[in-house]
């Protein structure tokens, strides 16, 4: 096998890349073979994440790692979405968490807090040493935020918190929560504390995905804040939307290294598995699949590497986000699928990793904006006509 094909770099990506690029790609590759590898199936298994590598995580620089300043690496976002990929090959449990400390939650702070805010919490996210989540979504708003029924009232000089979260990556495991409400103004922005009054979390269980991540349930009954808490930058739905877009670009490079597992998985699974005269990887149908993999993957890496660059350039808009999720996620979720049958019966055990990565991708391929959420902003920017109401 070639060095190109085994690196799955068929068009020879790799040469457009920086050193810098490169080695942010390799450090955390190494990260995920050494350290999240070996250990990852029993964290799926005993729906645990594992916490005690998230000091690694933050010395190698991955939280807040395309922001500037407070600490944070202020990589290129080449080199972010290139980590991405690499957790991602791991689990997507793993990326997930740091989309959320860093995507979601540091940039919820970074793009809506004050100096004040930015300088309590940013540098000890970066760190590790503060956990964040994203509150947006409730039992009866997912893909559309804008009828959630979350509220704050003032109350003297702070705020009244009321209202349920749902399907909260962190949420148990967070020490600060960015929980959106409706004021009487529109939506709004609060940090909520940990040991607050009033809040508490509930973790989720019997999920059949994303096992080796935490999600819960938040639960605020007249939960007091000072006003020091409110992102009083974040007005309308603008500002958790602009935080979901950030996400959604580190999704896009993350389904990459999932699609890339599994592939690697099939082929040398059909290459040396035999049935009646040869290895499966000699027969045509499976040739067929292996093709298919290798290209929709080469395609995805094309998108998201083009992706970076506009945004690194500033030219980036929410769309191209849209399209790169939904294309590189439902594209992965297919591989994974095909993967699952190219290895038959063992394709349902946790000896290997397809099945696992294949009910992660389920769930990928479901939030932060479901693929036909994406198709309809594709058609929106293409027509001009909203078809979501």
């Amino acid at each position: 096998m070639s060095d190109l094909l085994r690196d799955l770099d068929f068009f020879h990506l790799d040469d457009l890349l920086n050193d810098e690029e490169r080695m942010a790609r390799d450090t955390a590759k190494r990260f995920v073979d050494r350290e999240i590898l070996p250990l990852i199936e029993s964290n799926f298994a005993s729906e645990t994440f594992p916490m005690h590598l998230v000091p690694q995580m933050a010395e190698l620089g991955m939280f807040g790692a395309n922001l500037k300043g407070y600490g944070c690496a202020g990589m290129n976002n080449v080199a972010y979405g290139l980590i991405m990929q690499e957790l991602e090959a791991g689990d997507s449990g793993l990326r997930s968490f740091a989309s959320v400390q860093s995507a979601l939650s540091m940039y919820a702070i970074y793009a809506n807090g004050s100096e004040e805010q930015k300088q309590r919490y940013l540098p000890e996210m970066a760190k590790g040493k503060l956990i964040g989540c994203f509150g947006l979504t409730e039992p009866d708003h997912g893909s559309d935020p804008g009828g959630m029924e979350t509220r704050a009232r003032r109350d003297g000089d702070g705020w009244i918190l009321n209202g349920t979260k749902r399907w909260i990556t962190n949420g148990s495991i967070a020490d600060v929560a960015i929980v959106w409400a409706k004021v009487e103004e529109g939506i709004t922005g609060f940090l909520v504390e940990k040991g607050t009054p009033g809040f508490s979390t509930r973790d989720i269980h019997g999920k059949f995905s994303m096992r080796a991540s935490i999600t819960s349930e938040l639960i605020l009954e007249d939960v007091r804040i000072p006003k020091t808490a409110h992102l009083e930058k974040a007005r309308g739905l603008k500002g958790p939307l602009g935080c979901l877009t950030q996400a959604r670009y580190g999704i896009a490079w993350g389904a990459i290294g999932a699609a890339r597992s599994c592939f690697h998985c099939a082929l040398d699974y059909t290459k040396s598995r035999k049935q009646f005269s040869r290895p499966l990887a000699g027969y045509q149908l499976v040739q067929a699949k292996l093709v298919k993999m290798l290209t929709e993957i080469t395609k995805a890496q094309m998108v998201c590497l083009r992706l970076a660059h506009l945004k690194d350039s500033g030219k980036m808009r929410p769309e191209h986000v849209s399209f790169a999720k939904r294309n590189n996620v439902n594209e992965a979720l297919k591989i994974a699928r095909d993967a699952r049958d190219m290895l038959g019966a063992n394709g349902i055990v946790n000896e290997y990793p397809v099945i696992r990565h294949m009910l992660n991708l389920e769930t990928v391929n479901t939030y932060e904006g479901t693929f036909d959420v994406h198709t309809l902003i594709l058609g929106r920017d293409i027509t001009g006509e909203s078809a979501f109401e």
